[in-house]
């Protein structure tokens, strides 16, 4: 399928490994042009060569934080006019509500809803007039499957979600969409990261914990990231116009619920 969008510009927030990086693999093979943001500079260079040799289109890299005034204004001056934009931030390591301050839960609302949504403010205006826009946020099943040991994650992202509700529901007669993917187990670098968070001395091996989350899944495996990707792809095509505000769970049917 063509997905209609080769030469359209797209600007990805946390895009540098990952699902993310999947995310703007799959679009720079549909022909868009890349602009990946991260804070680490020689993994958002690598990353960008990488998608380049690939696809052949242009992939830049830029070293800013979704969290920040400066990080933003960096990434707008690289790519001003995106028709695509890309949300995604790591949530915080697992833990336990009583050992967070306030400066904890303020640094995950800066990361998973209020940096976020600046950038829809920055960009849905222009997506409007130009009568085409794509946006979409990264968050997790979190929202619909709340883990304890997220309390951070699943607070600050369904705030995002809840904003999104709203917004999507005033841009989509003009062509912008604004919606929400919630991974579930994918063989990611951020899985790796949760379930080394989640280890204790004298419990179960990284490996046991690996390998049960695997099994206990209906898929009896985790997602690969290009499938994530290509999903990502398709909400952001010509073809998705009429999908809008939407939660839409990628997590090999482990969700129990019917709605």
């Amino acid at each position: 399928m063509d997905l209609g969008i080769a030469g359209r510009k797209a600007l990805l927030f946390g895009a540098s490994r990952g699902l993310g990086k999947a995310c703007a693999m799959t679009l720079a093979r549909e022909g868009v042009d890349v602009t990946l943001v991260s804070r680490t500079r020689e993994t958002v260079e690598q990353t960008c060569a990488e998608i380049a040799t690939a696809s052949g289109v242009r992939a830049t890299p830029v070293v800013g934080d979704i969290t920040t005034e400066a990080g933003r204004k960096a990434a707008l001056a690289a790519c001003p006019e995106p028709d695509i934009l890309l949300n995604n931030a790591d949530g915080p390591m697992p833990g336990d509500f009583r050992d967070w301050t306030r400066d904890d839960w303020i640094a995950a609302l800066d990361a998973m809803m209020l940096g976020p949504i600046e950038t829809i403010r920055l960009t849905v205006d222009g997506m409007m007039a130009r009568r085409f826009g794509r946006i979409v946020n990264i968050v997790s099943r979190s929202v619909k499957i709340a883990q304890a040991e997220l309390a951070l994650s699943n607070s600050a992202r369904s705030g995002l979600v809840g904003f999104v509700a709203g917004l999507s529901r005033q841009t989509v007669e003009h062509n912008v969409t604004i919606n929400n993917l919630l991974p579930g187990i994918f063989d990611s670098d951020a899985q790796r990261r949760h379930i080394n968070g989640m280890l204790e001395p004298g419990g179960k091996s990284f490996d046991d914990i690996w390998k049960a989350r695997a099994a206990s899944n209906p898929a009896k495996r985790y997602g690969r990231p290009d499938e994530f990707g290509a999903y990502c792809a398709f909400l952001c095509s010509e073809h998705a116009g009429f999908v809008t505000g939407q939660n839409i769970l990628i997590d090999g049917g482990s969700y129990p619920g019917t709605y």
